[in-house]
């Protein structure tokens, strides 16, 4: 049986931001297929993002075998998934410029308003249209031919002579020169000027080439392919024809005529009139031959006086006043009036005439016939009544008609000022011009004003009426013709009426071109849609490519349609354009919206050596050892979910598919740079003529498409007038059979072959890096292939004009590394004295170039200095000389094999490791990495830039992902690889060294795979060391990263990237440290609170912290071992009834936080619940460090210590039953030792049971002990020893966890799966867990909510004068300040989320939407409200002030948004918005609603060099330099958000 057929698919991943707009840099999609297999374009949209709800993908990309319709746009249906991302694979199978869209209801403000389905379905809106641009596949001799390994010659037809014979000598001559495609300027029948731009019949093939039409083109390009092996392209000219063109007699409807486009008639008139005058210059007493300024001044006064003055052009700008007068005094006679009266009465004139402008102006949209402006009569009628009353015989009618002139000629005010100001325009375009044309020097200097020589070149043909139908009458017969602005807007229509530009003679005018009107689509002007139409469609029969002439100026939506319809004739179709518009902002509309293959660049532009270096910069390709910035490797984060790069699917033939998954690239428009088009000087005009070769030489090493123009390798003497010039073409490369590769004479041509063959063979095989240099006279550049590490060397000596012949200053090039073979040196030697010029220019007959010769030159010196190859120019090396090498690096023969080896078997080498062995690997900041290798070992530091911030793979990759994102290979890492490699053996040294310890001996086999693989590149050069770095870093990483999420839960693994991104946070923060682990005397990892803050010994494991984040950490990610883990050591360590804040490894553990108990019962809770079995958790024993319901101290070495053991139900218990009998106590070892700031009634710790309620209150003003522990610090301020926030009282969250036990246990106990009923109160009666909870419950809204309405404060336990703000829960209850318990502040979410029944729905959702508002930030919540008057933002811990609110950092929790409660807020937010929702359009909103607000948090952990989430912020997400950079509660927090989402699901 034969093995099944495996083949690749691209897949190109296009994720979309939440509103519909690629999130690609730019917005520009170009994809350039390498196979003629089809490409699939992935779409990845968030689940829930806000283009889900009732959202559609729109793309009208077609499926294979059906035709491509721009409007035809097929639906994707975005099905809202919270947990996951959606992935919708188009496949595309031809090139081609397609479209896509969202649309969607816009999500609502959040509300509690009614919820009640609307009859009318929810708005839907749309995105902008975006574009995915497809390069054409060309194929050349039945191989591909990529676009940057194009070479295009331009010819203009009519100088190549008599069809075929001297074709064919042309033909041979431009192949063999190694081009392979040739550029046609229109063959079309040409107008009366002869241009090749000015078309007679577009229909119609050039009799004098192909005088049997289309069987000669038809025969022409078979010889072109088959014979010559060059593909053809030509010129499109959509934006004019002829001015003689016999179908505008038939159809003049087809351009802008004053039927067609009455604004132009005051273009028209004053165009008229100029065109007189210059013929009456010698009858009216001016000069007709302009000599002076003097004389043109005497010509623009006559323009002012018998021009300007005698149209009265003003009537197209002003009011008719009197026409408009007259009509407002009629119509206010007949009572027609349109405006309210009563509020115009008292205006003043100013007033009066805004108001008529405003309302009462008409035909302002646009010029037109003269006084188009007019004033609404009756609007004009409303003010008169408001002034003189309704009716006749209130006032005199002189006085009312007097007074509507008076406001009318105010309002003409206007009017003349834009009217003197567009004359004061007019005439000086026409001084302007008119000097250009008549006196400057490096004009045309026309000489005698006659009819063939007009004063100004007309802007308007005027068909001849005899020849015309009777039925068009003069105005259809006025033609407006075509021509270009300077730094016009391209989308704007310079002949429509939202431009002036001919009025105010602002048009560089093509008088032999009549401009096409096409109107907004085919109904506006069908006959000419129709016959443009079929010329796209003759011209893409016969050519693979268009370039499309002035594109700039082509209407978009006409170019969209003619290039679908060419397309649809030949899919494959090369668009090049000369596109001008001024910016690259606007080159960008063009590109997207019409698939443009390449745009045209001018190395004739460049005005230097140095501008000219900028040039080839620009399009010679990627920087030499760039990093690979397109591929997305298997479980590469922030790669797509669910999208499983490289696995193959089965085909229906039964093969396979592996899938090659590739970002999109940011790239810029490609370019067909061309050393000279047939619109430039050549280098004989504009430099010097020896530059010919250097020019050529230079482009050709640029890795875009190139091209050239027929007379530059010829090196004729100056442009080739395309329009008046009758010579034909000679070329020495068409007079000879075959070409000869290097020197030769009559031109560059012998040289030419080689610049194009390696031109050719560069873009065909993706030599695609290079290095350019510039030096005085001289550029350099290599081009170099990134996986063989072939390439060629090219030393350029321009030739600008001054210098000289001496070889310039040029220090030898080194190439580090590399070898290198002489190609060869030549030089180009021109005669181009003034003799010489003028034999070449008065040959009658044929165009030909200067006599030249191309000479080799023997002043090269290669040496080699161990591994790199210096290369010297010697004495003779002047201007017009280039040296050409072909170089290789021995180190990298095999390198498409050392790419490959690299990036292979990193997943095996990672397959053992278990999640705390990736601590090691991909974490461990400065402090854990000194703690681990007794302070010897730390970070990497880089020279010039710092610190990384992990010591494992992490560290590098926070790095790496924006060098190679941005292919930065001037950061300091880079250099620092270049310089040595000190970074591989530091990566290497960690691993190979703490793999010899037994816990970390599974590091073994990654410290073994990194040491081969950074051994495999020691060799190599060292400007290649960053890009292999980077690459053999990306695939340990990625393989890391993937083996951490294979050990986790099917639902963070398939979750969408953020998920993945937070779950990894486990594994960041989980780690082996000897100063800090959970056991005093047994090592095992543990739970730092964040890093590097809290990274070592005392300050790493935090009770509440460790509590708060591990139901997402650890249970969230399935690490149930070590969820038991740091459960069982902190029971082990139960002490009155509470378990430590400081755990310090079980030594010296500090009880004063009232919460964490109560975070800890909690995670019981939850483990019962998530993990297997584990509810077995409860009979599980653990050792005591303290004695059972003892509160003696003493050490970890005591014998007492670990000498009891108690079952986790019993730990349970007594935690309950010491709070129910309550506890006063002292903290032991009182006193600076534990805590240097406190004062010394903060060591008393007093809690109870109010029974009266059920719920228990603690603490005093002088400690703190919840979550909001931040003590004052600051003598100098005298906050030292009172707590910022010491919420003594009942605090809301521990109520909310008490009762959240409470039932829990109640539950337990009812299905025999808790021993104990109850606890025992001080009074000795007993109460079930049961009845406490009712009690809480009974009481809890009575005793925390704050109505919304003082009225209903008798109803609550409310002190109306303490209130701040209402319709909220209270942080506190009963608390020792009694404004604090009316404080706003987001605790009341950890009670919704865990105790939702204890809240009234209506209350809770109202609290809810008002933190929403008032707290919420970017990504955390305001420790307190805003509105009050403790409120400090900005937390500075090193302030060491007088203020007392903020010294030393009091103020940690009384403004700054912390990240880790805005889990637990939206964890609320989504249950209780669930709970009111009635339908699923509703459900999908509630999730949605979450989603918008996890984006801060989303971009932050994508943007982290710590790969978490920060502990706080200060105001609106502002950085704050004092918070600890990835916090574990931050992120764990945000997984149980997602735990819940998957548990309510979205149905």
């Amino acid at each position: 049986m034969a093995p099944p057929i495996v083949t690749s698919n691209e897949v190109y991943i296009l994720p979309l931001k939440d509103n519909g707009a690629p999130d690609v840099a730019g917005e520009y999609i170009y994809l350039a297929p390498a196979s003629n297999d089809p490409i699939t374009i992935r779409f990845v949209i968030e689940g829930t993002s806000s283009i889900c709800r009732n959202g559609s993908l729109w793309v009208n990309i077609p499926k294979q075998g059906t035709e491509f319709h721009r409007n035809k746009f097929i639906e994707y249906k975005l099905v809202p998934d919270f947990n996951r991302n959606i992935e919708i694979s188009i496949p595309i199978h031809e090139a081609g410029a397609f479209a896509f869209y969202t649309t969607y209801s816009e999500l609502p403000s959040l509300s509690n308003s009614t919820l009640e389905k609307s009859d009318s379905a929810p708005l839907v809106k749309q995105t902008p249209h975006y574009y995915i641009d497809v390069a054409p596949r060309l194929s050349l001799d039945g191989r591909p031919l990529p676009l940057p390994a194009l070479s295009i010659f331009s010819v203009i037809s009519k100088f190549m002579g008599k069809y075929p014979s001297s074709w064919e000598k042309h033909l041979r001559g431009i192949s063999g020169r190694g081009y392979n495609m040739i550029h046609f300027t229109p063959l079309q029948v040409r107008g009366a000027s002869n241009s090749p731009y000015s078309l007679y019949d577009q229909l119609g093939w050039d009799p004098a080439c192909f005088p049997r039409g289309e069987e000669d083109v038809q025969k022409m390009v078979d010889s072109l392919e088959h014979n010559h092996s060059l593909l053809s392209l030509t010129d499109i000219v959509l934006n004019h024809t002829a001015n003689n063109s016999k179908w505008l007699l038939e159809h003049p409807e087809a351009g802008y005529n004053l039927n067609t486009a009455p604004w132009l008639e005051s273009a028209y008139v004053l165009d008229t009139k100029l065109l007189r005058f210059g013929f009456q210059l010698e009858e009216l007493g001016y000069p007709n031959e302009l000599k002076s300024l003097d004389d043109l001044t005497k010509i623009m006064d006559g323009i002012k006086k018998h021009v300007i003055a005698e149209i009265r052009l003003w009537e197209y700008y002003a009011l008719d006043v009197d026409r408009d007068a007259d009509a407002a005094v009629n119509s206010w006679a007949k009572g027609e009036l349109d405006g309210d009266v009563g509020k115009l009465k008292d205006l003043d004139l100013k007033d009066q005439v805004e108001y008529i402008v405003v309302q009462g102006l008409r035909g302002n949209d646009r010029l037109g016939e003269r006084f188009r402006r007019h004033i609404d009569a009756k609007v004009l009628a409303s003010l008169i009544a408001a002034m003189y009353g309704k009716y006749r015989g209130e006032a005199d009618e002189s006085t009312i008609r007097a007074k509507a002139v008076q406001i009318l000629d105010t309002v003409n005010v206007r009017f003349y000022a834009e009217y003197d100001k567009e004359m004061a325009d007019i005439l000086q375009q026409l001084f302007n011009r008119i000097k250009y044309v008549r006196l400057d020097e490096h004009g045309p200097k026309l000489g005698v004003i006659n009819q063939e020589n007009p004063l100004i070149e007309s802007y308007f043909t005027r068909l001849d009426q005899s020849a015309a139908s009777d039925k068009f009458s003069t105005e259809d017969l006025a033609l407006v013709n075509n021509g270009w602005v300077w730094a016009g807007n391209a989308l704007v229509d310079n002949a429509g009426p939202e431009s002036r530009v001919y009025l105010r003679r602002e048009v560089i005018v093509w008088g032999d071109c009549v401009k096409l009107r096409y109107g907004s689509g085919p109904q506006d002007s069908p006959w000419l849609w129709d016959y443009m139409t079929k010329y796209a469609r003759m011209l893409a029969k016969y050519f693979a490519g268009f370039r499309i002439d002035n594109c700039h100026s082509t209407p978009l939506h006409v170019a969209e349609h003619i290039l679908d319809e060419a397309r649809r004739v030949r899919p494959n179709l090369y668009v090049v354009a000369e596109l001008f518009t001024g910016s690259e902002e606007m080159d960008y509309v063009f590109v997207k919206r019409l698939g443009l293959s390449s745009l045209i660049r001018e190395a004739m532009q460049a005005w230097s050596t140095a501008e000219m270096s900028r040039l080839v910069h620009r399009h010679g390709g990627r920087p030499i050892g760039s990093f690979e910035v397109d591929e997305v490797p298997k479980g590469n984060p922030g790669s797509p979910a669910g999208s499983v790069p490289s696995s193959p699917g089965i085909t229906t033939n039964g093969g396979f598919v592996r899938e090659k998954v590739r970002r999109i690239k940011p790239v810029p428009v490609q370019a067909l740079f061309m050393d000279c088009t047939h619109d430039n000087e050549v280098p004989a005009q504009k430099r010097d003529a020896r530059d010919t070769l250097p020019n050529a030489a230079l482009v050709s090493m640029c890795a875009s498409a190139s091209g050239s123009v027929m007379g530059y390798d010829e090196i004729y003497p100056k442009l080739v007038d395309l329009v008046n010039e009758t010579r034909l073409y000679t070329s020495e490369s068409s007079s000879v059979t075959e070409i000869k590769t290097g020197r030769g004479k009559g031109g560059i041509g012998g040289v030419r072959k080689l610049l194009n063959q390696i031109h050719t063979l560069m873009g065909k095989d993706g030599y695609d890096e290079t290095h350019i240099h510039h030096e005085d006279q001289y550029v350099t550049v290599h081009r170099v292939h990134p996986v063989s590490r072939k390439g060629y060397f090219l030393i350029a000596h321009t030739a600008y004009p001054g210098y000289g012949n001496g070889n310039g200053a040029f220090s030898s090039a080194r190439l580090s590394g590399t070898k290198a073979r002489h190609l060869g040196s030549w030089m180009l030697e021109v005669d181009s004295g003034a003799e010489t010029k003028k034999e070449v220019e008065s040959d009658k007959t044929y165009l030909r170039g200067l006599s030249s010769r191309v000479v080799d030159v023997p002043g090269i010196r290669m040496e080699m200095q161990g591994d790199t190859t210096v290369i010297t120019v010697r004495d003779k090396f002047p201007p017009g000389s280039i040296a050409l090498f072909e170089t290789w690096i021995p180190a990298a023969e095999h390198s498409a094999g050392l790419d490959n080896y690299v990036t292979s078997g990193a997943k095996t080498a990672m397959s053992e490791l278990d999640l705390v062995d990736l601590n090691f690997l991909l974490y461990r900041c400065e402090a854990e990495e000194r703690s681990g290798s007794d302070g010897k070992d730390g970070v990497y530091d880089i020279p010039g830039y710092g610190k990384i911030i992990y010591a494992g793979l992490q560290g590098w990759w926070s790095l790496l992902k924006d060098i190679i994102k941005d292919n930065n290979l001037a950061h300091p890492l880079c250099q620092n690889l270049r310089d040595g490699q000190w970074a591989l053996d530091y990566t290497v040294g960690r691993l190979e060294r703490v793999s010899r310890d037994a816990e970390f001996a599974r590091l073994a086999k990654p410290a073994e795979w990194l040491k081969k693989r950074f051994d495999a590149i020691r060799s190599i050069p060292n400007f290649l060391l960053p890009r292999y770095f980077a690459l053999i870093i990306r695939t340990a990483y990625t393989a890391a990263w993937e083996r951490g999420l294979d050990l986790m839960t099917d639902h963070i693994r398939k979750g969408q990237s953020f998920l993945q991104s937070l779950g990894m946070v486990s594994v960041q923060q989980t780690g082996i440290v000897k100063s800090a682990s959970l056991w005093p005397k047994k090592l095992v990892p543990s739970l730092a609170a964040g890093l590097p803050h809290f990274a070592v010994e005392w300050a790493r494991c935090w009770g509440r912290d460790v509590f708060i984040s591990l139901r997402g950490l650890y249970l969230g990610t399935g690490r149930y071992e070590e969820a038991a883990e740091h459960i069982f050591a902190f029971a082990s360590v139960l002490k009155h009834g509470m378990i430590p804040n400081l755990l310090s490894s079980g030594n010296l553990p500090r009880y004063n936080s009232r919460d964490s108990i109560w975070f800890f019962l909690q995670c019981i809770q939850d483990y019962t619940r998530y993990a297997p079995d584990g509810l077995a958790l409860l009979s599980k024993n653990v050792k005591r460090r303290f004695l059972p319901y003892d509160d003696t101290w003493f050490p970890s070495d005591d014998p007492r210590a670990y000498s009891k053991q108690s079952l986790i139900q019993d730990v349970i218990q007594e935690a309950m039953q010491r709070h129910a009998s309550g506890m006063k106590f002292r903290e032991a070892n009182a006193g600076p030792d534990i805590d240097s700031q406190m004062r010394d009634e903060g060591f008393n710790i007093e809690i109870n049971v109010d029974w009266s309620n059920g719920i228990i209150f603690g603490g005093n003003q002088f400690n703190c002990g919840t979550w909001m522990d931040k003590m004052g610090e600051s003598e100098r301020a005298g906050s030292k020893g009172i707590p910022g926030t010491p919420r003594d009282g009942a605090a809301v969250e521990i109520t909310g966890l008490l009762y959240s036990t409470l039932r829990w246990l109640a539950k337990l106990n009812a299905e025999c799966k808790y021993p104990y009923k109850g606890v025992t109160k001080p009074d000795g009666t007993e109460i079930t867990f049961s009845d406490w909870a009712d009690l809480v419950k009974s009481s809890f809204e009575y005793s925390y909510y704050v109505p919304k309405t003082s009225a209903d404060d008798s109803k609550y336990a409310v002190n109306s004068s303490i209130v701040n703000r209402r319709g909220i829960y209270k942080d506190l209850f009963r608390s020792g300040k009694e404004y604090e318990d009316y404080q706003l502040r987001p605790n009341f979410a950890i009670a919704m989320t865990v105790a939702p029944d204890l809240f009234d729905p209506d209350h809770a959702m109202d609290a809810l939407i008002l933190a929403d508002q008032v707290l919420r930030g970017p990504t955390g919540m305001a420790t307190l409200d805003p509105a009050d008057l403790n409120y400090r933002p900005y937390y500075i811990n090193s302030e060491d002030s007088t203020d007392f609110a903020t010294s030393k950092g009091r103020n940690y929790h009384q403004g700054p948004e912390w990240l880790w409660p805005t889990g637990f807020f939206l964890r609320a937010l989504l249950k209780f918005d669930l709970a009111r929702r009635t339908t699923q359009e509703g459900r999908v909103e509630a999730f949605q609603q979450v989603t918008r607000r996890l984006s801060g948090c989303k971009e932050m952990i994508r943007t982290s060099a710590w790969a978490g989430l920060t502990e706080l912020t200060q105001k609106d997400g502002q950085d704050c330099p004092d918070s600890s950079p990835t916090q574990a509660w931050s992120a764990g927090c945000l997984i149980d958000l997602y735990m819940d989402a998957a548990e309510y699901g979205m149905t």
